[in-house]
């Protein structure tokens, strides 16, 4: 986990089981690649068949069923990722896949969940990476959301509060509130850097996203989205209070 908790900047990873049968061939054409890029990314290689590398698998949007996988990761403000769109991990496909990174050719991977049918159902609207854009930039709606992460402590401490908040906005014609699980979806215009990570999107702004960080009682909440506040204020205060927050 060294690598992870540095946030080593560019880091090209191999997610695999110690134990699938083609993991000796994969390692030796891993290191192989590696030493073409040497100095340029850092190459690592994670076990997914060890249960304490979950929450890493997790945050990247890897699963253990999902094999042998390639990511190229870059960790910043938020954390970028890549996925090649190939299966096969070969030393040629490995090798250009580095070499289009470095290159600029390489489009950010997004995760998202699909859209659950019931998205809409409840007062917290369900938000996930296909939905997030026709919701959260509504022109005719100032949209509250909370990114949470299923395991993050404060984000279970503030569930019975944002509930309540959804319950009282749940029938107002112009304020949505919504949540959206993190560790599975991304968007492009959002920079998540702890959770949970709070952002208001107001109407009429063309797709404006304010961080929100004020209280975080429901009176702070219903204060906030039924008072005359100010955007840029809030916008600023945010990035001189990261506190309440959950490490990624």
């Amino acid at each position: 986990k060294q690598w992870y908790q540095r946030r080593v900047a560019i880091t090209a990873g191999i997610f695999g089981d110690n134990e699938h049968e083609a993991h000796a061939d994969l390692m030796a054409v891993f290191r192989k690649v590696s030493k073409g890029s040497a100095g340029k990314l850092v190459h690592v290689y994670v076990n997914s068949g060890k249960a304490d590398n979950g929450r890493i698998l997790e945050f990247f949007g890897i699963k253990k069923e999902d094999g042998q996988v390639t990511r190229i990761i870059q960790l910043g403000e938020g954390v970028d990722k890549y996925a090649p769109d190939f299966t096969d991990l070969t030393e040629e496909n490995l090798a250009k896949f580095a070499s289009d990174y470095l290159s600029g050719n390489l489009k950010k991977h997004l995760n998202s969940e699909e859209i659950p049918e019931d998205w809409d159902a409840l007062p917290v609207k369900v938000l996930v990476g296909k939905n997030f854009e026709a919701v959260a930039f509504d022109e005719t709606k100032d949209v509250l959301v909370e990114f949470y992460a299923p395991w993050c402590g404060h984000c279970k401490q503030l569930t019975p509060i944002w509930d309540e908040l959804g319950e009282k906005y749940k029938d107002h014609e112009s304020i949505v509130i919504a949540k959206m699980d993190s560790t599975a979806n991304e968007v492009a215009d959002v920079t998540v850097k702890g959770f949970p990570t709070l952002k208001f999107f107001p109407k009429e702004s063309g797709k404006k996203v304010v961080d929100y960080s004020g209280g975080r009682t429901l009176e702070d909440f219903v204060a906030f989205l039924d008072g005359d506040h100010d955007a840029e204020a809030e916008d600023d205060k945010a990035d001189e209070d990261d506190a309440d927050h959950d490490e990624l």
